[in-house]
């Protein structure tokens, strides 16, 4: 499945409006502020339909998914919006991750909890708002899902530069880092940021991540920042980066850059970070920017070739999370 759908579920009492871009979805919050209510209802419309009083507008079919049986009843499932509540262990294991990975669902997850098995984006974690009617004798609440992560810290001038990863995205950067006269150093995976984080004693600190992978560390991570006065750089993912850089000469880019959720099947890709990746090798194979993940093509750190690419790094910065002199 891929696209952009809009959901709408209603009834007497209370309406919900999400909209899923990507394939998963996670809504975090306290209680009492409606998650369990909307499981609940996608579950009861599910099962009587509008003889259960709730009206649900939606491109798919919307189904739940709980219980001892969820592996058989999600291998039975095709196309449609799966919404899971919090208290179902097994969204937590390696097993629910990989059917997952294996079939062209999306998913929406309503916990309290971070899902390492699952790699969300940071741009995907939301929390329920609600207003109620303005209409004199009406109470009805109508409830939307706002992103979480709006506030994310940056510094200028950092000292220390974490790169979550240990390949081509942190080579390059341990390349500008060098040029500046930064210290940079990997941490080796998004799950070993937050002890990294932990670890330095720079007054200044800059952490780069992927942000379409990044969201099960984010909570953790943007506390431990917030309280030690780092900051986050979260671009979508390197390759992204070098994407929306230009450097690259394609004409169907831009267009996929604009809107990937029509291009991200995500039977095929768990991620858009995995998809970036794969256009982007896709895209320079036979040139002389041929990409590899693994090691960084010396070609990218070229004059011009960096240059470009750090051009979209302060652009991106200054439009999400900004990080100048690099």
């Amino acid at each position: 499945m891929k696209g952009t759908y809009d959901i709408r579920i209603e009834n007497a009492r209370v309406q919900f409006k999400l909209t899923l871009t990507r394939s998963l979805t996670v809504i975090r919050g306290n209680s009492a502020t409606g998650k369990s209510t909307l499981v609940g209802m996608v579950a009861e419309y599910a099962q009587d339909g509008q003889a259960s009083g709730i009206t649900l507008s939606s491109a798919r079919p919307c189904v739940v998914l709980a219980g001892r049986s969820w592996k058989r009843d999600l291998e039975e499932t095709k196309g449609s919006f799966v919404f899971l509540d919090e208290g179902n262990t097994f969204t937590r294991t390696e097993e629910f991750a990989k059917a997952v990975r294996n079939s062209d669902n999306y998913y929406v997850l309503v916990t309290r909890e971070s899902l390492p098995m699952l790699p969300y984006s940071v741009e995907e974690v939301y929390e329920l708002r609600n207003s109620t009617s303005r209409y004199p004798g009406i109470r009805k609440y109508y409830t939307h899902a706002r992103r979480m992560y709006t506030q994310i810290p940056h510094i200028t001038n950092p000292q220390t530069v974490i790169v979550e990863d240990s390949n081509s995205g942190y080579e390059f950067f341990r390349a500008l880092c060098e040029h500046s006269e930064i210290e940079c150093t990997s941490a080796h995976g998004k799950g070993n940021v937050l002890a990294k984080l932990r670890a330095c004693a720079s007054e200044r600190i800059l952490i780069i991540a992927d942000g379409a992978e990044f969201g099960p560390q984010m909570e953790a991570v943007l506390e431990l920042a917030q309280r030690k006065g780092a900051g986050l750089f979260l671009p979508e993912s390197f390759e992204w980066l070098i994407l929306c850089s230009g450097l690259v000469r394609d004409s169907e880019i831009p267009k996929i850059l604009e809107n990937p959720s029509a291009y991200v099947e995500s039977r095929e890709y768990f991620s858009w970070e995995r998809f970036f990746t794969s256009l982007l090798v896709e895209r320079t194979q036979g040139t002389y920017l041929h990409y590899d993940k693994a090691r960084l093509n010396p070609a990218y750190l070229a004059s011009r070739e960096r240059s470009l690419v750090e051009a979209q790094v302060q652009q991106t910065g200054i439009q999400a999370s900004p990080m100048t002199d690099l």
